[in-house]
């Protein structure tokens, strides 16, 4: 069980990639008074968390209805997320990218937070480790990205700019792997389910 957790642990932290987050978010609020930005950072954890945990309990009914099966989902889900990566490897991070400028929960919450990377490692999560390990794993992980939130300018001026993009680097590094590895699990599971209607 603490395996698992590790696991699914680590790939909601580097699909949530916090610390790549801090410097938008910093420069997003940077002109706002203190207890405003601590308003925003609870706002918006609280609604990225449940648009989060709302996804997780109805993404298997959005399946069915929709006649989408696991290893489609895996197939599609590594490529979104391997997208991701390379966008914020190449360039700048997706999330930014959609960004509109305000500092309201749009865009904190959704998509900065709760984005599709983290969408897809939660939905995968849930197939390969069950609920509860999952909702522990987000919970722990959203309950630190508020502490680093909260704590944002003084982290930044800890590590520096370029400190920070060297972490979202390095997520996005591990992003790609886990991406490709969900992709190459998708595939040897669609083929074997091909096999088995074929015989």
């Amino acid at each position: 069980m603490l395996k698992d957790f590790g696991l699914s642990f680590i790939a909601v932290f580097v699909a949530l990639d916090i610390v790549g987050t801090l410097p938008l978010y910093v420069s997003m609020t940077g002109n706002l008074p203190a207890p405003e930005r601590k308003r925003i950072v609870n706002t918006s954890m609280a609604v990225a968390l449940v648009v989060a945990l709302i996804f997780m309990v109805l993404g298997e009914q959005i399946f069915g209805y929709l006649g989408i099966s696991l290893f489609d989902f895996k197939i599609a889900g590594g490529l979104v997320l391997l997208l991701v990566s390379l966008a914020d490897l190449v360039g700048q991070p997706e999330a930014a990218n959609r960004a509109s400028g305000s500092t309201g929960v749009v865009p904190l919450a959704v998509p900065l937070i709760t984005g599709p990377a983290v969408l897809t490692t939660l939905i995968l999560q849930v197939k390969t480790v069950g609920f509860p390990i999952t909702i522990a794993a987000l919970v722990v992980n959203f309950l630190l990205a508020w502490a680093l939130l909260r704590r944002s300018e003084t982290i930044t001026r800890l590590i520096g700019k370029d400190g920070t993009v060297v972490f979202s680097k390095i997520a996005a590094l591990l992003l790609a792997a886990i991406a490709v590895a969900m992709m190459r699990s998708g595939v040897f599971e669609a083929i074997a389910a091909f096999r088995g209607v074929v015989k």
